[in-house]
């Protein structure tokens, strides 16, 4: 009969335990009083049929958080082969098993060694086995079972947020969702009710509420305004355990803001705003500023400000400023104080964007009265024209009045005005003006013909009235001209010095014509008649031009003078349109006779006074062909058929002259070339001679001048000559004796320096002489002992002796020498 070996796996907990029912709000080290076994047989699965038992046969279950100070006990593993005598082992492998669970090899008890945790690892996963302990081998088949982690309640709710932002406009309804917000629980959230959330508000509430089981956030209270309340903070709080008692729980803040809509219209603080201007203010100036308070903001806040009615209707203008939402009041036209002072406005403030919504409000705009009172200014003198024109004959005396200028004091107090020129539209001072009436007249005489319109400024300043004593103030009228322009007081009044209470005006003075110019030649005539020329015949035609202006045109009328009417060769015809033709009065002239003729010619014209002019023609006799054409005068060859023109002679005449001052200029350089040098570029020294003014170091200076230099004149070749130059004549170079031996450098530099001046091979330019010279032996001689050897007697060093310390050691050297010779 085949046998059935068993394996017994015994468990801590038989059955449920109570506790594991419902989770544990802290941690807990109790343990059931019955050990759960679990045993392996063949007939095993008949013994785990046992309805009573509520767990699997193969499945542990241990209670996560352990906190006790011993191992937490799991079971125990137990095979029917085991009699008690230690003769079988028991292993234990996977999940954590020789580390997070450890077994008796002995008994097969079970045990946990550290706290375990749910949300790390629920399940974990072993297999058990029984050897025999003295040949290693199973005596029961390898079997796994399941250690599952009881959770307790030991995660609060986390929201996915700490801080939800949100926004609702104000005056929203009750209910109206404002946000979401979302809180998990890392517990088993199918084991009782740990992960079970539920939600409530702890803080902002009558405002808003939350949904427990969602979590969304609604309105609670109807028409909230944000001008009162713009920001509100919402706690909520999440809590397991369905809310209950003992349930874990987390909070998040909510930032809840109301967003403005337009429910409020504009309103003025205050029914009038009064402002003063002066007068002068120019168009389109600010004259101020009014404002319509809106409790809004942004575009609901926008306000649009108009002129509804009002006297100053079409004197004054509003407009908005957009960064301040002001209203800006400008003046549109010029005021004037004395015609009107006062001005009332009615304004009215509008919203641009309005809500339909909130229309039920009332009008979303409001008015406001603005008086503005204008401010008298002392004003300048006004003109009564804007400019004036004038017109004055050119014949007109001098100081005779051509014209006047008025011009008033607009301010109520009617101050005097004082008129001036301005000199800088009249320099030459051709006219002048009455400062008391403004009265302008000449003071030079005029000429049209030279400039017909004058264009000045005339200066009208205001004079104030002061508290002088006028007794000695002299009578305007009776001054003079240059006197007018010095007066500054006049009659009580003092002239202001204020540059603002004077106004110009330009004045254009016409000068009208006076027929003061004879008429002339419309140029200078100058014409031809023929030696061959018949009576009667026409050859020039006259033209007359006159200086002044005719209105109904010039009618000029010729004639020949008298005293050439009569006796003349030539006759005179006037053709009655301004124009007249000379005609030959005989049939042949003869320019041997007479080559010339000034033939005189008056010309009137036909305006009071008649002015007239004589003018005269030259005529000259030249001899013509045939067919009349002019070959040649008397005087000069106007045109010649076989010679050349004035211009053709005049340009072959300076080609001569260039052709010859080319040839000079050629010449010239030839020569210069011959005498050229023939050392140039860097051999040339004539201009690059350097001079270095160093002073020397005395005869410890190894780095002076050397005057070895100076060659020894017995070294200059004779036949040696010069290089820059190419010679014309051969000079033989002078030879001079050399220098003696005792001849000083300065005297011998001076000597060469003679000889080069009267040298007449010397070069007509600054050049370099070279001066060879060797000097002289020392007068000390040689100190060398290399000659002694040559002596023949023995020399006396004695006089070292003499020299001083700096010869001491010599003496005493040479002195002992001698004295070991003499012993």
């Amino acid at each position: 009969m085949r046998t059935y070996h068993c394996f017994w796996l015994l468990f801590w907990a038989g059955q449920p335990h109570q506790s594991f029912l419902t989770p544990l709000s802290k941690r807990t080290s109790v343990f059931p009083e019955k050990e759960k076994v679990l045993v392996l047989s063949g007939n095993s699965r008949r013994d785990l049929h046992r309805s009573k038992r509520s767990w699997m046969w193969n499945q542990f279950f241990l209670l996560e958080e352990y906190t006790g100070t011993d191992y937490q006990y799991v079971g125990k593993l137990h095979s029917d082969q085991d009699k008690g005598d230690g003769s079988l082992k028991y292993i234990l492998s996977g999940d954590g098993a020789g580390d997070l669970f450890i077994i008796n090899e002995n008994t097969g008890d079970i045990q946990a060694t550290k706290r375990l945790d749910r949300e790390e690892k629920p399940v974990y996963i072993l297999r058990a086995q029984a050897i025999n302990r003295r040949t290693g081998r199973p005596v029961e088949p390898e079997s796994e079972f399941i250690i599952k982690i009881h959770d307790i309640n030991d995660n609060e709710p986390m929201f996915t947020k700490d801080v939800y932002n949100a926004s609702i406009p104000e005056m929203s309804d009750v209910g109206t969702f404002v946000v979401q917000v979302t809180a998990t629980d890392a517990d088993d959230p199918t084991y009782g009710n740990s992960a079970k959330v539920v939600y409530s508000i702890l803080q902002g509430q009558p405002y808003f509420s939350v949904e427990s089981e969602t979590g969304i956030i609604k309105t609670a209270l109807l028409n909230m305004d944000r001008e009162n309340r713009e920001q509100y903070q919402v706690v909520i709080q999440a809590k397991d355990m369905g809310g209950q008692m003992g349930g874990l729980s987390g909070t998040t803040t909510v930032n809840i803001t109301l967003t403005d809509v337009n429910d409020n219209p504009p309103r003025f603080p205050q029914s009038t705003y009064q402002f003063r201007t002066p007068e002068s203010t120019p168009p389109d100036s600010p004259v101020g500023r009014i404002k319509a308070n809106d409790a809004d903001v942004d575009e609901n806040a926008e306000i649009e400000y108009s002129i509804t009615e009002g006297d100053g209707y079409d004197m004054f203008g509003i407009t908005t400023d957009k960064d301040t939402q002001e209203g800006i009041i400008t003046v549109k036209k010029a005021l004037d104080f004395e015609n009107k002072n006062l001005y009332i406005l009615k304004v009215e403030a509008t919203n641009t964007h309005v809500d339909p919504r909130f229309l039920y409000l009332g009008p979303f705009k409001d008015s406001a009265t603005v008086r503005i009172q204008v401010e008298d200014v002392d004003e300048p003198p006004v003109f009564s024209r804007p400019a004036y024109i004038m017109e004055v004959k050119e014949d007109v005396p001098i100081n005779s009045v051509i014209g006047t200028v008025t011009a008033q004091d607009p301010d109520a107090a009617k101050n005097p005005v004082k008129y001036s020129v301005d000199r800088h539209t009249d320099m030459d001072r051709v006219f002048n003006i009455n400062s008391g009436n403004g009265s302008i007249f000449t003071s030079k005489p005029l000429d049209r013909e030279t400039l017909l319109w004058h264009n000045i400024t005339v200066i009208a300043a205001e004079i104030s009235k002061s508290n002088l004593n006028t007794t000695a103030v002299p009578d305007v009228m009776n001054l003079s001209v240059a006197g007018l322009n010095k007066i500054s007081i006049l009659s009580g009044f003092i002239i202001s010095d204020n540059p603002k209470q004077s106004s110009r005006v330009p004045v254009f003075i016409k000068v009208l014509d006076v027929n003061d110019n004879a008429p002339e030649f419309a140029m200078f005539y100058e014409t031809f008649v023929c030696e061959n020329a018949k009576a009667e015949q026409l050859i020039q035609t006259l033209s007359a031009v006159d200086k002044d202006d005719s209105y109904s045109g010039h009618q000029f009328s010729f004639s020949l003078a008298p005293e050439a009417a009569s006796s003349s060769n030539f006759t005179l015809q006037d053709n009655r349109d301004n124009t007249a033709g000379i005609f030959t009065r005989k049939t042949r002239y003869n320019r041997h006779e007479m080559s010339t003729y000034f033939l005189p010619v008056v010309i009137s014209d036909n305006d009071y006074p008649i002015q007239s002019s004589t003018e005269t023609v030259t005529i000259r006799v030249c001899a013509c062909d045939h067919r009349g054409k002019m070959l040649s005068c008397n005087a000069e060859a106007l045109i010649h058929p076989t010679g050349l023109s004035t211009g053709a002679l005049i340009a072959i005449l300076l080609c001569i002259i260039i052709l010859l001052v080319t040839v000079v200029l050629f010449a010239a350089l030839r020569r210069q070339r011959k005498k050229e040098p023939l050392i140039i570029s860097k051999e040339d020294i004539r201009d690059n001679i350097v001079s270095y003014n160093d002073e020397g170091g005395g005869e410890e200076d190894t780095q002076a001048f050397d005057i070895g230099t100076l060659r020894n004149p017995e070294a200059i070749d004779d036949n040696k000559l010069r290089r820059d130059i190419v010679p014309e004549t051969l000079f033989m170079p002078r030879r001079t004796a050399a220098a003696r031996d005792n001849t000083d450098v300065r005297d011998f530099i001076n000597q060469r320096l003679k000889e080069n001046d009267t040298d007449p091979t010397a070069p007509p330019y600054d050049s370099l002489a070279t001066y060879a010279y060797e000097g002289n032996g020392s007068v000390a001689e040689s100190l060398s002992s290399l000659e002694s050897v040559t002596t023949d007697g023995d020399q006396d060093y004695d006089y070292l002796s003499d020299w001083g310390p700096r010869f001491k050691k010599l003496a005493d050297m040479y002195g002992t020498m001698d004295s070991d010779r003499d012993s």
